[in-house]
């Protein structure tokens, strides 16, 4: 969305409602809403921030970028996800960049992750349109060790140790459940981050493309892959279990005896 939409210099005049428009005059149709459909992920650790993305941007039933990158640098030790309308997504976090470099030229410093993302909320919040829409995740590493965060944009700020956001966030977070603990090593936690955007993908009509995988020290961020998730979800090996022989004979006996 345009940012005149937002402060609202371009929207066309509207008579009463219930009469017809002057002669002469189009018809404007109201705009209506497509859902939007994304998979964006991070869970702290005691490491760093691993942060983990598809890349299809899709509206609806539209595919219009395959390859997108839903993750947005703020500063060296900062990321910020992107869900929600793009065009919102980046002006915001631009904005956000912007008053984050002012600050650390005027303090000396970058801010904290907590105090960007209440930046961010408090900047949302002073507009309140309902043609906005961010959804985004704050990832990155302060004085205080990693730190994680989701602001809406309607004003919502929320600090956690694991997020998912978008159409495909259900799947990642059954995904992530009963295997995200705070200890994990490093290759256990790529290894999660990827398969959760993976099985997202899978059952998600609107997650796909690559699956970006970054993450967050306190050296900084770094890129650590960029895969096909068609292949990230082939690659992932379904769990074999070994069955006892006395246990196995003993039901087949049972079975026999019904029969």
């Amino acid at each position: 969305m345009a940012l005149q939409n937002i402060l609202g210099t371009n929207r066309p005049p509207q008579g009463p409602r219930g009469l017809l428009p002057p002669p002469g005059r189009a018809v404007v149709c109201p705009p209506f809403l497509l859902s939007h459909g994304t998979t964006t992920l991070a869970f702290r650790c005691a490491h760093g921030v691993v942060v983990a993305a598809d890349t299809r941007s899709s509206c609806g039933s539209l595919v219009s970028e395959p390859a997108s990158r839903k993750v947005m640098i703020l500063h060296p030790h900062l990321l910020a996800t992107t869900s929600g309308t793009s065009a919102d997504c980046a002006t915001w976090l631009r904005l956000l960049r912007c008053s984050l470099r002012l600050r650390q030229l005027h303090g000396g410093r970058q801010p904290s992750v907590a105090g960007a993302a209440k930046l961010l909320a408090f900047l949302l919040r002073g507009c309140r349109h309902p043609d906005l829409c961010v959804a985004t995740l704050l990832c990155g590493w302060d004085h205080t060790g990693p730190s994680l965060y989701y602001v809406y944009s309607d004003g919502t700020c929320l600090s956690g140790d694991v997020f998912s956001v978008g159409s495909g966030s259900p799947y990642a977070y059954g995904a992530m459940d009963g295997t995200y603990r705070y200890d994990l090593p490093r290759n256990e936690a790529f290894l999660l981050a990827r398969q959760a955007v993976g099985h997202a993908a899978h059952r998600d009509a609107y997650s796909g493309g690559n699956v970006d995988l970054y993450h967050v020290r306190s050296t900084g961020w770094v890129c650590l892959s960029r895969e096909d998730l068609s292949e990230v979800y082939r690659g992932l090996k379904p769990v074999e279990y070994e069955e006892e022989n006395e246990e196995y004979e003993g039901n087949r006996e049972g079975e026999a005896a019904l029969d």
